[in-house]
């Protein structure tokens, strides 16, 4: 399977995003036929060029209608009617729903009386459809990003002068990793954003992926601060399949009950926490105290914090991502004297499911240790 990582140190907007994918091997002129199909009436072309001494892809839209205000169901049907594979018409018509629910939660109006402006306009409508269709050329089935640098300062729009990252493009990166380095200047554009936010499985460190190909899509801007490239990186996944990145999340605590503490482990595991755990520790001044840590799906690591702080006294607190290694299992039903009791699977070991055997022994009055023992028996009797 073919991984795309965007690698978005310096931002992301359409036209870098398709510059890249240009660059890292997608055919240009197949790109440049699926354009034409749109009937926009715009002039297509690529040039090479150097951003801080990187070589990278410049991507050109030119001429075409000048109409701006365009409604979501008008930018649907043009790329309905485009000669583009299906794959990247859902992609594109998928960026765009997700730009218009942005639009119109902005502007509070409803999706269907969006004015997209700016990124209405034929190169931005353009530069979608070109990269939906550059990653089905290069057969991207799952596409991963890193934290987006959104720039800083201001940014002139229709609406007027507007912060950097401007309102729409704030609301695309609603739990997004973002932050702000470099030259005073718009880095993450609204069309990048959306693109990036609709159709990145992640957002993060890289996979593991054996590269096979870099590409380079230049921005608009020569800065002196860094090259204002979008890198991205094609290759095959390399992850074994046990294997993910999970984050993990601790704090140190001497300052609390354990009424408190177990309350907090209670409300963690309900909000999807992999798993919760207590160690003691000795702390500074010989005090005893605790190191409470989350085990977590990276896009839950933000939600599981608040309720880190919420819940303890904690005042600071560690996060980083490992990876997970999890054997390959499944879960069967076994037949008991008690009924039927589910058993966890891996390999040659099984695990009598809790919850089964505890509603087993309650019904029953039967001890817990038994009513385990029966399911491992019939587990290995069925195996025989």
């Amino acid at each position: 399977m073919t991984i795309c990582y965007l690698d978005a140190f310096a931002g992301i907007s359409g036209d870098m995003t398709v510059g890249a994918l240009v660059d890292a091997g997608a055919d240009f002129g197949a790109i440049r036929e699926t354009l034409d199909s749109l009937g926009a009436g715009a002039s297509f072309r690529v040039e090479k060029t150097k951003r801080r001494g990187i070589a990278a892809t410049k991507f050109f839209v030119e001429g075409g209608e000048t109409k701006k205000h365009r409604h979501l169901p008008h930018i649907i049907r043009m790329i309905e009617g485009a000669s583009m594979p299906e794959q990247a018409k859902r992609r594109a018509m998928a960026v765009f729903e997700r730009l218009g629910t942005a639009e119109a939660k902005v502007h509070g109006v409803p999706v269907e009386k969006v004015h997209f402006h700016e990124v209405g306009a034929v190169d931005s409508i353009c530069d979608i459809v070109a990269a939906c269709t550059a990653f089905e050329l290069l057969g991207a089935a799952e596409i991963y990003c890193s934290p987006l640098n959104v720039g800083s300062g201001v940014v002139s729009t229709e609406h007027g002068v507007l912060p950097v990252p401007a309102p729409a493009t704030a609301e695309l990166l609603a739990n997004v990793p973002v932050y702000a380095r470099g030259p005073a200047m718009e880095m993450t554009t609204p069309t990048g954003a959306a693109l990036a936010a609709t159709l990145a499985r992640s957002f993060g460190p890289m996979p593991q992926m054996r590269v096979r190909c870099t590409g380079y899509g230049a921005g608009d801007k020569d800065v002196p601060e860094h090259p204002n490239v979008l890198r991205v990186l094609l290759g095959e996944d390399a992850r074994l399949p046990e294997a993910s990145v999970v984050s993990v999340i601790e704090a140190n605590i001497d300052d609390s009950t354990p009424q408190v503490l177990g309350y907090a482990m209670e409300k963690l595991l309900e909000a999807g926490a992999l798993d919760v755990t207590l160690t003691p520790v000795h702390m500074k001044k010989n005090r005893p105290g605790v190191t409470l840590s989350v085990l977590a799906r990276p896009e839950q690591r933000e939600d599981l914090a608040a309720i880190l702080f919420a819940e303890t006294p904690t005042l600071g607190l560690r996060m980083h991502d490992a990876e997970r290694r999890v054997r390959e299992r499944r879960i069967e039903e076994v037949q008991t004297p008690f009924g039927k009791i589910r058993v966890k699977i891996a390999g040659a070991s099984c695990a009598p499911e809790y919850e089964d055997c505890r509603r087993a022994a309650e019904a029953s009055g039967a001890p817990l240790r038994e009513v385990m023992n029966q399911a491992l028996s019939a587990w290995l009797k069925d195996r025989r």
